[in-house]
């Protein structure tokens, strides 16, 4: 298994804020495997956890390489399915990810699905809420795609919501699609929750978002998801200097 990054980027400024980390599977005689293909069988199997717990301590421990090389700037997005939080160390799972690694819990994203927090019984809540007072920030995952009250983005103190590529990749053309962008954009900024839009593979979308207020973006336009050592080459020829703010 490999992680893949792809770059998040400021739509107003266009630096690069952060990466998403994404699991690849080099598998002999096949080349390299999209998680669509062997997620499923991971979450069917039971190995969803030791992967998960991989990935984490992949992600953290290259975020903080990253920082010590001087990109202090960017933060690292990792998907957390709903398989696994039935696992109850996923909690101290995180934790002990950020500890060896000694990344900073700011630098660290979460990105969480709706059908996470519809189906919370306490537990989740409990486990979200410890990871928020660390610090660690709270993305939900294809925002508007899922069934969900909207109570939990009050509850739970959510950071980020990423909208979800099927709304974003026919903007121009499909006027639903736009009001449907819009009403999101404006309720995540009266709740003064960040916004990054998926699949963004065209300059004139990438512009009209901004112009509708939608923070950060990725996609295809800027980056596909790399290696790791490919992304910092990618990072350096687009002649980007190190972040140094906060975190």
């Amino acid at each position: 298994f490999e992680l893949y990054y792809q770059p998040q980027l400021d739509l107003s400024s266009g630096k690069v804020i952060g990466v998403e980390a994404l699991i690849r599977w080099n598998r002999p005689g096949h080349g390299v495997v999209a998680p669509g293909h062997f997620i499923g069988a991971a979450e069917d199997s039971g190995l969803i956890r030791p992967l998960g717990r991989w990935v984490l301590r992949e992600a953290c421990r290259q975020a903080a390489q990253w920082r010590t090389a001087g990109w202090t700037g960017l933060k690292v997005a990792v998907n957390l399915s709903a398989v696994q939080f039935r696992h109850q160390s996923i909690r101290w799972d995180v934790f002990d990810a950020l500890e060896e690694s000694q990344l900073p819990a700011e630098c660290l994203e979460l990105e969480l699905t709706e059908s996470l927090l519809l189906a919370d019984d306490g537990g989740v809540s409990s486990t979200l809420s410890s990871w928020k007072e660390a610090g660690i920030q709270l993305a939900i995952d294809d925002f508007g795609t899922g069934y969900s009250s909207l109570s939990y983005l009050k509850r739970l103190a959510i950071d980020k919501l990423k909208i979800d590529r099927s709304f974003v990749s026919n903007l121009l053309e499909d006027e639903q699609d736009r009001y449907i962008v819009r009403a999101i954009l404006q309720m995540a900024h009266s709740l003064k929750i960040s916004t990054v839009a998926e699949g963004i593979e065209h300059p004139q979308i990438g512009e009209q978002l901004a112009q509708l207020g939608c923070n950060s973006g990725q996609g295809y336009l800027y980056a596909k998801p790399l290696p790791a050592a490919e992304f910092m080459a990618w990072l350096r020829e687009q002649k980007f200097t190190p972040l140094t703010g906060q975190p």
